[in-house]
């Protein structure tokens, strides 16, 4: 388990739909009109368990915080994208 970096604060839980589908939400939280913060719960139950920063304003995940028992406190911080950088994807329907 890697430590959380001197500056990185503690991420709050965010509550999302809870329908079993995979929520991503992105926040601009220095009103830059870029993307900096993307919170992601992976397993559609309702809680957020994934938390990706951009630190830098390159618009790449620098900080991964995983929040595995979902108790509101990181498990794991990594450095990078922790292998799931969000994307910006078009989304697509079938018929």
């Amino acid at each position: 388990m890697s430590q959380a970096p001197e500056n990185a604060e503690s991420a709050e839980t965010v509550e999302t739909r809870g329908d079993e589908r995979v929520d991503l939400l992105r926040a601009d939280t220095n009103n830059d009109g870029q993307t900096d913060v993307w919170v992601v719960d992976t397993d559609g139950d309702g809680k957020a368990d994934l938390f990706q920063f951009d630190t830098d304003g390159d618009g790449k995940v620098d900080i991964t915080m995983v929040d595995i028992d979902e108790d509101g406190t990181p498990d794991e911080v990594v450095d990078g994208d922790g292998g799931l950088p969000p994307e910006q994807t078009t989304p697509t329907v079938q018929v």
